[in-house]
């Protein structure tokens, strides 16, 4: 689970119910003209830009996305292809040795990189085949950013919106004091509504899932190379050489490569 952004979205409900609810009234918050105003048009609006079944389908997968941690720790990832190449060097079958370990890759790319070093295809088309996989899934993944983003984007222009509508309902019946609260409501919780499901909820989903897409695609992109070099059998000296570049400075000299760090060979 992604804790940050679950406390973020409970923390704003919280500072959203404590300011309209301190004193006990949550009715009068409550419109359903302004409801309707808002979320319908938003919702209608971003239909008009994206297939309907793009936007039916983007909405539960950003969701799910945004509140869940799958990221897998490169540092770990490194390790694995690296304890896996030694692993294969040193057995008879080679390559093969790989069937056995699979059940313990949890990361389904690296899984499927590895399943096919197994099947004994070659280095250039694995590269290929994985590169085609990682475009594949970044374009999906960014058909949900631009979704919520649209939602970030339209919802206060409708909430404007509502708002005029509130106006021009509220100085029509001026004769009449007893319609002018009606229309002001409109005319102030539409407003209201559009800056909450922007600015509270579309607007910081969508900027965590572009995050969460960029270091998905660092990785994905180190994993391309480590699948490439286990299937080249590398030692895990060169190994590390290549994909220390993929670490951030704190998190270098922490991979396992089997052999002695230069500092513990002078001793």
């Amino acid at each position: 689970m992604d804790f940050a952004t679950i406390l973020g979205l409970l923390g704003g409900v919280t500072v959203v119910i404590f300011a309209i609810g301190e004193d006990g009234n949550f009715a009068q918050f409550v419109n359903v003209q302004g409801f309707i105003i808002v979320l319908g048009g938003t919702f209608a609006s971003t239909m008009v830009k994206f297939p309907i079944q793009s936007f039916f389908k983007a909405i539960p997968v950003g969701l799910k996305a945004v509140v869940t941690n799958t990221k897998i720790s490169p540092l770990d990832l490194i390790n694995q292809a690296i304890e896996l190449s030694d692993t294969c060097r040193r057995d008879t079958r080679k390559l093969l040795a790989l069937e056995e370990h699979l059940k313990k890759i949890k990361d389904p790319f690296f899984k499927k990189g590895l399943q096919m070093c197994a099947d004994g295809r070659g280095s250039a088309y694995i590269r290929d085949f994985l590169n085609a996989e990682m475009d594949l899934s970044i374009v999906r993944q960014e058909s949900s950013i631009k979704i919520f983003f649209s939602i970030a984007e339209a919802a206060p222009a409708f909430g404007m919106f509502g708002t005029l509508v509130g106006l021009i309902q509220m100085l029509s019946s001026l004769e009449d004091p007893t319609t002018v609260g009606k229309g002001l409501a409109v005319a102030l919780l539409t407003t209201m509504y559009g800056v909450l499901v922007s600015y509270l909820f579309a607007q910081p989903i969508a900027e965590k899932l572009d995050q969460k897409l960029s270091a998905d695609a660092g990785n994905r992109v180190m994993v391309i190379e480590c699948v490439c070099l286990v299937q080249q059998l590398k030692n895990p000296t060169e190994m590390y050489d290549i994909l220390e570049a993929y670490l951030p400075e704190n998190l270098r000299r922490s991979v396992s490569t089997g052999e002695p760090s230069p500092e513990e060979g002078q001793k």
